[in-house]
């Protein structure tokens, strides 16, 4: 029986194997594994460069690599927003530079276990917020004072909930002013008040930070919230009168 004869491959293609007889043919053959097979299917992107930011999440991405001036880049995106964090906490400007610099060795010597399973600046606040609590434990500072904080006076009595949002803190409340009245209040309700109302950190992971309980954590956020209302409100007239 004559076999049927092809067309010629179309120019600069090679010319089609012919089946030798008795040879099985596979009119549907799979593509076999391979380079070029693998090559083809998309990376798994990875989590380590997760970023809103374009410009953090290639600088992060190459910091992780061993990249020392993409670390740097970092620091300069992220040294501000640390410091401020830290003075908040401390109320100490030469104590929160200091730990902001540790905060920054302790992301250079942990950056490479950054897996994305939060924001990068989240993870990075949450690296510093450590840092200072570590620092304040190695003082032998009291973080929380149990006793003032479970021994409520009848105008302090609080008439909602502990830990609800607090409207009279919120609105149109000049920054510079809140931040001043940040400053003022005793270190126990200014931690506790920076790690709510600011960090966003949850009333049980405050009590796992700081060893203590849940509603010793809202017992100190809801203090903390009224003396920054009596700080406010004393400031007010006399910025009013300048």
């Amino acid at each position: 029986m004559p076999r049927s004869r092809k067309s010629p491959a179309p120019s600069g293609q090679p010319a089609a194997q012919l089946p030798r007889e008795g040879e099985f043919v596979d009119e549907n053959p799979q593509p076999e594994i391979g380079a070029a097979t693998e090559a083809s299917i998309p990376p798994t992107p990875s989590l380590r460069a997760v970023s809103a930011d374009p410009i953090e999440a290639d600088a992060l991405a190459r910091a992780q690599a061993g990249d020392h001036i993409a670390f740097a880049q970092l620091y300069s995106l992220h040294k501000k927003r640390i410091y401020s964090l830290c003075m908040r906490m401390l109320g100490n400007a030469a104590e929160a530079e200091d730990l902001t610099q540790e905060a920054f060795l302790q992301l250079h010597r942990k950056i490479s276990s950054f897996r994305g399973d939060s924001a990068f600046s989240t993870w990075l606040h949450r690296l510093a917020v450590n840092v200072v609590l570590m620092h304040l434990r190695k003082k032998g500072l009291a973080l929380v004072s149990l006793d003032e904080a479970m021994e409520p006076t009848k105008e302090h009595t609080p008439a909602r909930s502990f830990g609800a949002a607090d409207p009279s803190l919120a609105g149109a409340i000049d920054r510079l002013q809140l931040e001043r009245a940040v400053a003022t209040l005793p270190s126990g309700y200014r931690l506790i008040f920076v790690l709510h109302d600011v960090e966003g950190f949850e009333h049980n992971e405050i009590a796992s930070m700081l060893d203590c309980s849940i509603g010793n954590s809202k017992s100190q956020l809801h203090k903390a919230r009224l003396k920054l209302r009596e700080a406010l409100r004393a400031s007010t007239p006399a910025e009013a009168g300048q």
